[in-house]
Formats: C-alpha cells, sequence, structure tokens
C-alpha cells in the first residue's frame, strides 16, 4: 500500500481516475511495451526524494487502476503525474474537459511522434510557407482516404480529402 492512507473525495471518483491512469499506461511509455504496475511502483519509490518521498507499491497502483482505490493522497498523484509528465490536475480531475483533452492529445501527439518515419515528415515540413504546409495536409489526408482511415487520426470518421488540414487543432 502507498505511504498514505485514501483520504476523503477528491472530486475525482475512483473510475475515473482508473481511466485516466489506465490512459497514461497505455500511451505513455518508451517504444516497445507498456510500463507494468512494478515497474512505476519502482521508479517512483526508488526515485523517492524526485517524486516528494512517496513509497508507492505495485498492489496499490493495481487497486487505483482498476478502481478499488479512488482517493490516494495528494503526494501520490502529484508523483504519478510527474511520472507521466502530465498536469496533477488531469488526475484529479480538476482540468475542464477541453483542458483534459488537450493533456490527451499532447498525450496522442507524443505517441505518433515515436514513430520515426512520422517525425522525419513533421520535421521535413517545418519551415515550409503555410501554404505548403496545406498541400502536404490534404495530400496526407487523400492517402487516408484511400485507405478508409479517418482523415484526422483523433477521430474514427472518414473525412473527405483536403477537410481539416490547415486549420491546427479542432
Amino acid at each position: 500500500m502507498a505511504a498514505a492512507d485514501d483520504r476523503t473525495s477528491r472530486g475525482a471518483d475512483g473510475g475515473a481516475l482508473a481511466t485516466r491512469l489506465n490512459y497514461l499506461f497505455t500511451h505513455m511509455h518508451p517504444p516497445g511495451a507498456p510500463y507494468t504496475n512494478a515497474h512505476v511502483a519502482a521508479e517512483i519509490s526508488q526515485g523517492a526524494e524526485e517524486y516528494g518521498g512517496v513509497r508507492l507499491t505495485e498492489q496499490y497502483l493495481s487497486m487505483l487502476r482498476n478502481g478499488r482505490r479512488a482517493n490516494p493522497s495528494p503526494d501520490v498523484l502529484r508523483a504519478l503525474a510527474k511520472f507521466f509528465a502530465v498536469p496533477v490536475g488531469y488526475l484529479l480531475g480538476d482540468l475542464s474537459p477541453s483542458q483534459a483533452e488537450r493533456v490527451e492529445e499532447e498525450v496522442r501527439f507524443l505517441v505518433a511522434m515515436r514513430d520515426q518515419r512520422v517525425r522525419a515528415i513533421a520535421l521535413r515540413s517545418v519551415g515550409l510557407p503555410p501554404e505548403v504546409q496545406d498541400s502536404l495536409g490534404t495530400i496526407i489526408a487523400q492517402f487516408r482516404a484511400q485507405m478508409n482511415l479517418p482523415a484526422d487520426p483523433r477521430d474514427g470518421t472518414p473525412g473527405v480529402p483536403g477537410e481539416g488540414t490547415g486549420e491546427g487543432p479542432r
């Protein structure tokens, strides 16, 4: 169990916290395989000074992820947020829906940038005029449509080639 017992409600029920933690475990990891509860607990506990002196066990982290424990201490949440490099408000449930979506969008971006080919395409477009970047977006959207992929990888609906390019984040 963690160093601090569960506290009273902090605005995020166990299901919401579990969902957010599982999202981070699924998406925020080095190439290869997702982190395990044991790895995250050990990293936080071994780097106790960096993580505010928090001691975390694999079992307690498992209970947080499956919703059996809903209200960890603020120190545990800060340590987990630091480990995954997200605002602690994301885990607390204190962010507005649009702010939480922004955090998840940044996570998806980091995941996409793990792919060296995606990173190379993005970096090669740096410095090109906006109209050329828009044209590249249109070409990519056409390829995605031909492959029956969504125009925007953030959603699951196929789009019309050329739509949604050059507009920035939705």
